[in-house]
């Protein structure tokens, strides 16, 4: 009798072992944007099936990292989905918590990434919109010294996972929320380049204080046509791809991914 695997759910081992085919190993450092829905499948156990077939597959030797953003703590002046009340805005500036490593939510991150953000051992670098989640050998060195300012520049995890080699696992994601061109953004040159002010609520001294800090002003409109790009003319050479259930599962170096999308930008976006 023939066996139909679509037939039975994924688990932590079968999940495990389509990475290690992917081509993820062990010691591999790892930034991991996900989507649990595009598996449609039954996962045994999701999503901490996930994040344990993802630390199966780079090994205790290894450092697995995901986003942990968490853009509700913003300025409400700037916000438009929903839009609050002018007269609101100062209350919201006075009371709004503190960011907190511990207790802040992400936000748009997906239950794959909350989850191993919430997982003990797991570190979180300190910023109150851009932080950024990691575990194993070199999360420390990944998410220490997160500036406040550009944080997703020079003084950033990415630029820290930039320099120690890691790999972008975009599992059932597209390129739309690869973070990591965001650092493209900043090492390029373009027309509309230019820096914004933020707001959010941090502590400082052990007092909770509402900062404004400056950021460019990041645009992930594009990042789709980008990858794309990207996957056309270097995919042979540097993007192994692999469906695990539903999901399309790509596995890039980001230090090429990077170093493309600062010229891309630099000859396509105005």
């Amino acid at each position: 009798m023939t066996i139909n695997e679509k037939e039975f759910p994924l688990t932590r081992a079968s999940i495990a072992r389509e990475l290690e085919l992917l081509g993820v190993k062990k010691g591999m450092t790892l930034l991991v944007h996900s989507s649990l829905k595009s598996f449609n499948r039954w996962i045994v156990g999701a999503p901490e099936a996930v994040v344990l077939a993802l630390e199966d597959a780079v090994g205790d030797e290894g450092t697995l990292v995901m986003p942990a953003h968490s853009s509700d703590l913003s300025d409400p002046a700037l916000w438009s989905n929903p839009p609050v009340p002018e007269a609101w805005w100062q209350t919201i500036r006075d009371e709004m918590p503190a960011f907190s490593t511990d207790l802040t939510v992400t936000r748009g991150m997906g239950l794959l990434a909350e989850s191993f953000r919430r997982q003990n051992g797991t570190l979180r670098s300190y910023h109150p919109q851009v932080s950024f989640a990691a575990r194993g050998p070199k999360a420390a060195f990944v998410t220490e010294n997160h500036s406040l300012e550009y944080g997703l520049g020079e003084d950033s995890p990415l630029a820290r996972l930039y320099d120690c080699g890691a790999y972008v696992l975009l599992l059932g994601t597209g390129h739309e929320n690869n973070t990591s061109l965001h650092l493209s953004e900043y090492r390029s040159d373009y027309l509309s380049k230019h820096d914004v002010t933020l707001g959010a609520p941090i502590e400082v001294e052990g007092e909770r204080r509402w900062v404004t800090f400056q950021e460019i002003n990041l645009n992930s409109d594009d990042f789709g046509v980008l990858g794309e790009a990207f996957d056309d003319e270097l995919g042979n050479a540097f993007v192994k791809t692999r469906q695990i259930g539903d999901a399309v599962v790509k596995l890039m170096p980001q230090r090429e991914l990077v170093d493309y999308g600062v010229q891309w930008l630099a000859h396509y976006r105005r």
